[in-house]
């Protein structure tokens, strides 16, 4: 029987820890591996905005989060967010849409968060522009696909020059840089290969468009400090800040 790889059983570590800590403990160790990261790659840990991922956690433990320090938080579902805003409403944080957005729902999803980070087609990003109206610029994120197994959303790399400009020219929103996400693997060093691509692509679109694109939102609880040494500006935790995530089955 294969023995399991370091990178495995680090990462068992850190959930069965993550597990039975309070967020706050969490977001210290977080913290902690950012810096190190940071270092590792002569960048700043200031550099780095972390999303708590609170998809499928209670309100409560959103609340716990901020109190501890977190300002930024991923939603990837209008339904069930909406369900919770009544009760986080009042707290002063960004709110970012991190899942496949409906273009039936533009409306709705603009009037629950503040960013869009998975923009991956002209359609969608339309749909966008429109329901923002006057006096709103949405800043957005364009996904892009990386991972070729199917089902795995996000624009193709040779279409997105052609979003991006399309992007560009609307006027309610603000494109602000790229996103991806990788396959999930036991050792992190497997996701490096795409953050540095995404990174380059990044650098191309920038050059090409002349046009800023400071955001880099890759890295999960996983996979965080290789995407940070690959020049990840935002990372995107979940299970490592709230622990295992609920059964919503």
């Amino acid at each position: 029987m294969p023995q399991p790889t370091w990178a495995a059983l680090l990462l068992e570590s850190h959930n069965m820890e993550d597990a039975s800590s309070t967020v706050a403990e969490n977001l210290a160790r977080i913290r902690e591996r950012i810096e190190h990261a940071a270092q590792r790659a002569g960048r700043r840990a200031e550099e780095i905005t972390l999303v708590g991922v609170s998809k499928t956690f209670r309100a409560e433990r959103i609340r716990e989060a901020f109190d501890a320090g977190v300002r930024h938080f991923g939603e990837n579902r209008v339904q069930d967010f909406e369900a919770k805003l009544p009760l986080v409403q009042d707290l002063s944080a960004v709110w970012h849409f991190v899942g496949h957005p409906q273009r039936n729902k533009a409306a709705r999803t603009l009037a629950l968060f503040h960013t869009v980070d998975s923009v991956d087609n002209l359609p969608l990003a339309e749909k966008l522009d429109h329901a923002a109206g006057e006096g709103r610029r949405l800043p957005v994120l364009i996904e892009v696909r990386l991972d070729t197994a199917p089902k795995k959303s996000g624009c193709e790399p040779a279409d997105l020059p052609r979003l991006a400009e399309g992007v560009l020219l609307m006027t309610h929103l603000e494109l602000r840089g790229l996103m991806t996400v990788p396959p999930v693997s036991s050792d992190p060093e497997h996701a490096r290969p795409m953050f540095r691509r995404l990174r380059e692509l990044r650098d191309e679109m920038a050059t090409l468009l002349d046009w800023p694109l400071s955001e880099l939102s890759m890295g999960m609880s996983h996979d965080f400090e290789v995407a940070i040494e690959e020049g990840a500006t935002q990372i995107r935790v979940g299970t490592a800040l709230f622990g295992t995530r609920p059964d919503t089955h």
